[in-house]
């Protein structure tokens, strides 16, 4: 008896626990568990179902990946959560679609290489039953980047029914798009719960070229119950308490969930092909003939064949009627019938409601004809409309016995077809027992008068324009019948005619429709063009009616290869009261490569009388391919009034937007951007193209003003794309250049054929802008460069003497640098004498001698990067060669000093005598020795004493960016508080105590990651016993970023401070320094989620500690040199001694005036091509590039610009620039 109470007792505890349990949490009974419905206040009881929180939504971010599993059949090819990783990959996306960095998250394949294809299986958890409205929206990723081809079925899903049935529910079109693109998936009524898998099959492709992100479930829930209370009067409830539609009732589709509204329907005559074909009859004229089958017939292993599942019972096991190309068919259609029908009036109309399926490129469209006495259309739908079901209602009124003629077109492509399932004729379809006489066929259509691709191709190829009257241009007599709405929702668009006896009022508008889905009403032409770069779409539009929000109107085009485009245009709210005025607006569509349609979308809040979307007036302005506008000031442009002869590029990413406030021209005009951190933008790259230029039999160049800025900036390529589409890098910055416009010159060659020239911005960061203006295509070729970086060209430097200088990278040399200086890469270029004795013999010499540069008056100085290994490398010798006269010498060195790049530099004393700059190196006699250079920059300021203060005023004076990727990530940025406009800044810099004063700045930003650093170099300095470093620094005190000093000798680095607390505005720090080897002074900036770090007023030092006291003992160097140059210049000095007073009192008088301004820096002289630079304030100062190099192009990638350079510009002197 004891035992027999235990057992009771624990059996009653275990009940009430479960009785507590259940009531604490019944939200998370199993039934309500991922049921697309937040029962739970926390919406716990939607997590990992595929998608989680209110939202629905999956965007991988979390390691739980909402619940979706990687279940491939092998381990050859599968799914894998990722990153886009530190570097701009040369596979898959160059960011995560949800935050648009290298931050987020989404799912890709693996890189694969196999004989036979491979199939990766992606799949989500067990969810409930859906509504017939559900559909999952998802961002894709399809791209080809290894050129192996991507095969027709990169990318699929299906549906896994709880019987382990599946169904193909989505095949996205195979093209190959470097960059996200939007899907929706149309997943329908399933009446139990279901799994979805995404499928990726490919025999060979590189890692993450296919990629899904961001998954939204959207109106996959059923109707709500309204428990207690009654339905709304038009509706019917369901057993379930929700309530639905009349309209929904005996339509085919189970809308409540439970069957209720398909109930009661036998009046009705319902098909669902099931069984049998219910009279309808497939006997037709044509060879072409519809079947009755289902997709386990078709094929189950092709995703591309068939429809992939039927409408009623959404599955591959249900039948349907279906036609489709078979091979031998010359006619292009199919028709079937129904039985003979009674009459019937316009009071009590025949209704007929079907699905349609039109899939793939096969489907030309749907009619359906009304046979009685003649034979006439009474309904169309035009084309492919996806991977979907659609309702269709058709209405029919006759006074005589008829026939329903359902009639497809199909067209001869690779894959695609036609399919109806669950017809419905409403109980005034009454079956005829009567006898039919026969029906008068219509005349057949003519035939085209031109070839299709000269159809709507906006030039008139036939007698009248009649290849051009039906495309949707409303001014022709016909145009607006060009437009076919492709609606698959409750809204549709209507065409308006109305006619008087002088006009015709004729407009589009939206208006109820019978399809199931709840999405946008869309209109579509036909197919038109290719477009020309002045294509522009213009129309009148107008969202009237007394409600405050009217609804959303939007145009987007869809491309024949690359599918549905983001939108180009959109308007919401409304333009006025009912009857209100008409609003115009014009799009530019812009050139097209492919053929396209236009499509306007809409959605009204709500449809009355009282409220209206009407769009009228359409018109297709400058479109023909071959029409390239007039522009009076060609490729000259400073954007204040447009892009003048340059237009975005329509195959990008994104585009360049025109900023009003920030200029090169005055300062507070428009210049063209593209912001990096712009939490918008997506994809790779965005490209300005210029229109069509004519072949060119004499050099010409391209000057512009650009800015990059920001710590991860990405780079900004100037290219020449020919007539055969190939593409040539001209010129490439990248990284961190300050907050300050710089000019540049880009030599265009000579060229045979037509050609275009393009700016383009590329996305290898995401916290940063890119800018450029005042661009301007001259005649003659460009002036002697002061910035050379070797990247893409020689600069116009030449060769001479017994062996020639070599334009070399690590991939292309055995005794050179491994890597260059300015990329710090294999892939970079330098220039290299190559020493070895067998090449270059003992005492033998060779130069390097750029063309000729015009004389100044002032002292100017040459910096460059030089590279010396091996033993008995030579000796390096750089000269000023006078066009007349004795070269001087400016600099030297003759010493194997490791495997790294040196600063050197020297000063070019002034003279008006035009002069060349020459590096000389002569043979020592060693074994597998060379000499490089690389980054020749010359500056219009005399050089700074190494050590001596840098207040950031005139430059970084040799301190750069480190560009190897394995030290960090990020870069410092000069700029100053007056300038800055996106980061927080110190009050003032500390040099000058205000907004103007530069400094360099270090933010942290959201837009990468925390914990990246940004280290900033000194030159190579000799062993000391101690040498002080001096500093001033800014660190908020919110901040939880980092600031550590290093010296790193070699590669061995130690650490010598780290700045905690500033307290004050700026606070200095001072560091002692002792090294028995050269070494280098590095500040490492570590970001933190919040805060910045500025740096001012840096100086060394060099044999003097920070007590005053002298360390080691003073040394002479031959380096630098500067002793013949005041030489060579006092010979000058005496011939051309009234010239040079003249121009000194000159001098004097514009340094004076230069003295008076408020601001450290100097002004720039305008730069030609009539712009005026009178207000333009900030020195042209200094490059440092930050740039990653996809492995083994064509072209040399994005090369950049330069690292250790000291800037600044004289009253009448300005930087220039190549590549």
């Amino acid at each position: 008896m004891g035992l027999h109470w235990g057992n009771v007792a624990l059996l009653l505890l275990l009940t009430l626990q479960w009785a507590a349990g259940s009531q604490a949490h019944p939200c998370q009974a199993p039934e309500r568990k991922c049921d697309f419905v937040c029962d739970c206040s926390d919406c716990s009881d939607e997590q990992s179902c595929g998608y989680s929180g209110k939202e629905l939504v999956c965007d991988f971010e979390d390691a739980g990946m909402c619940g979706w599993s990687e279940q491939s059949l092998d381990s050859v090819y599968t799914w894998e959560r990722r990153q886009r990783g530190d570097t701009l990959p040369d596979s898959g996306p160059s960011s995560d679609y949800t935050t648009g960095t290298a931050l987020g998250w989404f799912m890709g394949v693996r890189a694969v290489r196999t004989d036979s294809p491979n199939t990766a299986v992606l799949i989500s958890p067990e969810m409930k039953q859906s509504a017939p409205t559900c559909r999952l929206r998802l961002k894709y990723f399809i791209w080809d980047s290894g050129y192996t081809g991507l095969g027709l079925t990169p990318l699929w899903a299906s549906v896994l029914h709880q019987d382990s049935r599946e169904a193909v529910v989505w095949r996205p079109e195979p093209t190959s798009v470097r960059g996200w693109r939007e899907a929706t998936v149309f997943l329908g009524r399933i009446s139990t719960t279901f799994q979805i898998r995404l499928y990726s099959q490919r025999s060979e492709g590189r890692r993450g070229d296919v990629a899904v992100d961001h998954l939204e479930f959207v109106d996959c829930a059923l109707p709500l119950p309204l428990l207690g209370t009654a339905c709304p009067a038009g509706t019917l409830q369901c057993k379930r308490e929700s309530c639905v539609e009349q309209r929904q009732v005996c339509d085919g589709t189970d809308d409540c969930g439970d069957r209720t509204d398909e109930q009661k329907c036998g009046e009705y005559l319902s098909c669902d092909f099931e069984k049998d074909l219910c009279e309808w009859d497939l006997r037709s004229l044509s060879d072409l003939k519809w079947v009755r089958t289902n997709q386990e017939n078709i094929s189950t292993t092709d995703p591309l064949k068939g429809p992939g599942r039927d409408h009623s019972t959404n599955s591959a096991s249900g039948h349907f009627l279906y036609v489709t190309h078979q091979g031998g068919h010359k006619n292009d259609w199919a028709s079937f019938q129904s039985p003979l029908l009674e009459p019937a009036n316009s009071s009590h109309p025949c209704k007929m409601v079907m699905y349609t399926h039109q899939f793939g490129p096969r489907s030309g469209g749907l009619t359906v004809l009304v046979a009685d006495r003649n034979i006439y259309p009474v309904w169309e739908r035009g084309g492919t409309l996806g991977d979907l079901w659609v309702k269709a209602e058709v209405v029919i009124a006759t006074d005589s016995p008829f026939f329903i003629v359902v009639m497809a077109a199909i067209r001869e492509f690779a894959y695609g077809g036609i399919a109806i399932d669950s017809i419905t004729l409403s109980p005034e379809c009454r079956v005829s027992t009567g006898n039919y006489s026969g029906a008068n066929f219509p005349k057949p259509p003519g035939h085209p008068c031109a070839e299709p691709d000269k159809m709507c191709d906006f030039h008139p190829d036939c007698e009248g324009a009649e290849d051009e009257a039906k495309c949707g241009d409303f001014s022709y007599a016909q145009g607006s019948s060009g437009w076919t709405d492709a609606s698959i929702g409750s809204q549709g668009w209507v065409l308006n005619e109305m006619y008087n006896s002088t006009t015709k009022d004729e407009y589009l508008y939206v208006a109820e429709a019978p399809g199931q889905q709840l999405t946008e009403a869309q209109t579509r032409t036909p197919l038109l063009g290719p477009s020309g770069p002045a294509c522009t779409f213009s129309f009148s539009f107008a969202l009237t009616g007394n409600p405050d929000h009217i609804g959303e109107l939007s145009v987007r085009v869809i491309d024949s290869l690359l599918g549905v485009q983001p939108k180009l245009w959109e308007f919401s709210g409304k333009t006025g009261p009912e009857g209100g005025e008409w609003k115009q607006a014009e799009v530019s569509i812009g050139a097209r490569e492919h053929r396209f349609q236009l499509e306007f979308e809409a959605r009204a809040t709500k449809l009355s009388p009282s409220a209206k979307i009407k769009v009228t007036n359409v018109r297709f302005v400058n479109c023909h391919a071959d029409f390239i506008p007039s522009s009076p000031t060609a490729l000259s442009c400073n954007f204040e009034e447009g892009l003048c002869g340059w237009y975005q590029d329509n195959s990008d990413n994104f585009d360049w937007t025109v900023l009003a406030g920030m200029d090169h021209t005055i300062g507070i005009g428009k210049s063209l951007v593209v912001d990096m951190w712009s939490p918008s933008l997506r994809g790779a790259n965005g490209r300005l193209l210029s229109f069509p230029q004519s072949e060119i039999s004499t050099d010409q160049c391209l000057s512009f003003f650009y800015k990059l800025y920001g710590p991860e900036t990405g780079a900004l390529n100037v290219k020449l794309l020919d007539s055969n589409g190939y593409e040539a890098l001209l010129w490439t910055r990248s990284g961190a250049h300050g907050n300050m416009w710089h000019e540049a010159h880009c030599p265009v060659s000579s060229q045979l054929t037509d050609f275009q020239l393009m700016f383009e911005a590329v996305r290898s960061g995401f916290d940063g802008r890119v800018a450029i203006d005042d661009v301007a295509l001259t005649a003659g070729p460009c002036t002697v460069p002061r910035m050379c970086s070797f990247e893409g060209q020689r600069c116009g430097y030449s060769s001479s003497g017994a062996t020639r200088w070599l334009h070399r990278n690590g991939h292309t040399t055995k005794n050179g640098p491994k890597t260059d200086h300015t990329l710090e890469t294999e892939l970079g270029y330098y220039m290299m004498a190559d020493t070895d004795v067998e090449v270059l013999p003992l005492g033998s010499e060779t130069a390097l001698t750029s063309s000729i540069r015009q004389g100044v008056a002032q002292t100017e100085c040459v910096n460059f990067w030089y590279h010396m290994g091996g033993v008995n490398p030579g000796s390096l010798t750089v000269y000023m060669k006078p066009v007349k006269g004795e070269r001087v010498k400016v600099f030297s060195d003759n010493l194997n000093q490791g495997d790294v790049w040196r600063h050197g530099n020297g000063n070019i004393n002034g003279t008006l005598v035009d002069w060349q700059l020459e590096f000389e190196v002569v043979g020592a006699g060693g074994k597998g020795t060379h000499v490089a250079v690389d980054d020749v920059v010359l500056l219009a300021h005399p050089c700074q004493n190494q050590g001596s203060k840098c207040d950031l005023e005139r430059g970084m004076c040799g301190w750069s960016n480190t560009q190897n990727l394995n030290k960090d990530k990020l870069d410092w940025e000069v700029t100053s508080r007056e300038v800055e406009t996106h980061y927080s800044t110190p009050p003032h810099d500390h040099s000058l105590g205000t907004d103007k004063g530069h400094f360099l700045l270090f933010p942290s930003s959201s837009r990468t990651p925390a914990n990246q650093n940004a280290q900033l170099l000194s030159a190579h300095l000799p062993p000391t016993k101690g040498t002080c470093l001096k500093f001033w620094a800014h660190r908020p005190s919110s901040a939880d970023n980092q600031l550590k000093v290093w010296r790193l000798s070699g590669d061995e680095p130690r650490q010598l401070l780290v700045v905690k607390e500033v307290g004050a505005v700026w606070k200095r720090f001072d560091v002692n320094i002792t090294s028995t080897q050269d070494y280098q002074i590095v500040f490492e900036g570590i970001k933190g989620t919040s805060g910045i770090l500025a740096l001012d007023d840096i100086e060394y030092t060099i044999g003097v500690n920070c007590a005053g006291q002298v360390t080691d003992p003073l040394t002479t160097t031959s380096k630098g040199d500067d002793a013949g140059g005041i030489a060579a210049s006092v010979i000058v000095v005496l011939l051309l001694f009234a010239t040079l007073i003249a121009l000194l009192v000159y001098y004097l008088r514009s340094r004076d005036r230069a003295k008076s301004s408020a601001t450290g820096l100097s002004s720039s002289s305008s730069g030609g091509a009539g712009f005026s630079n009178d207000s333009y304030d900030p020195d042209l100062a200094f490059e440092q590039d930050h740039v990653t190099v996809p492995p083994a192009q064509t072209n040399h990638p994005m090369a950049a610009g330069f690292n250790d350079v000291m800037t600044s510009v004289s009253d009448h002197t300005r930087e220039m620039e190549v590549a």
